[in-house]
């Protein structure tokens, strides 16, 4: 028998250790580093490993993004591989993290975009078959829109195509974590989502020399 199965403290538990493990912020704490460098001063000001890059060059953002990762990454998969834990529990287990760093306590609950932190969470549950297909899209979605919000929006909801028919029929709580997560991306890009999902320029050449 496993230990979640033992005592139901234990999801309730992972769930808020998830949160404060995902409420860290590793980047802004990774700024200051050295210099006290404010990342929140620097592009977008979003505390996040992108602002790192841009304040303190990329020796840094690798750590600060990988942090971001498996404070994802950990709890999750913990719960899942290690405890055994389904249905509501690892839902909740799985979108604590990301939560956690969208709506940090210690940044006055402004947080961060929670993107890679949401590739942490389904490492945790997936190993690397959701974060390859989610990069993947990624990629595809960040070459053809020139608004990084829409892209990952977009990006998201063909991951929940991956997502909802290859592991539904066996974990449906996937689906719930996939939705939950949406959800959150979509709260954390809301103003960014207000501008129009334009095509990056040279695609609208190439696609009006095909007409």
């Amino acid at each position: 028998m496993s230990l979640a199965g033992e005592s139901p403290l234990v999801p309730l538990l992972l769930t808020i250790a998830g949160f404060l493990l995902g409420s860290i912020p590793f980047s802004v704490l990774i700024g200051k580093m050295g210099t006290g460098v404010d990342i929140r001063q620097y592009g977008d000001r979003n505390p996040g490993s992108t602002n790192v890059l841009r304040a303190r060059g990329w020796k840094l953002a690798v750590p600060a993004m990988l942090l971001d990762v498996f404070k994802g990454a950990i709890p999750v998969g913990y719960a899942w591989f290690g405890l055994n834990l389904s249905g509501a529990a690892i839902v909740a287990v799985a979108l604590a993290p990301v939560a956690g760093h969208a709506f940090s306590p210690w940044l006055g609950w402004r947080g961060g975009k929670a993107v890679a932190t949401t590739f942490g969470v389904w490492m945790g549950l997936t190993v690397g078959a959701g974060p390859t297909i989610l990069g993947i899209l990624l990629g595809v979605m960040y070459s053809v829109f020139q608004n990084s919000a829409w892209a990952l929006i977009l990006a998201f909801l063909a991951f929940g195509g991956f997502i909802l028919p290859y592991y539904g029929p066996t974990h449906p709580e996937f689906g719930m974590v996939w939705l939950g997560n949406l959800i959150i991306l979509l709260v954390k890009h809301w103003s960014d989502l207000g501008k129009p999902a334009t095509v990056r320029p040279g695609l609208r050449k190439w696609f009006s020399r095909q007409r």
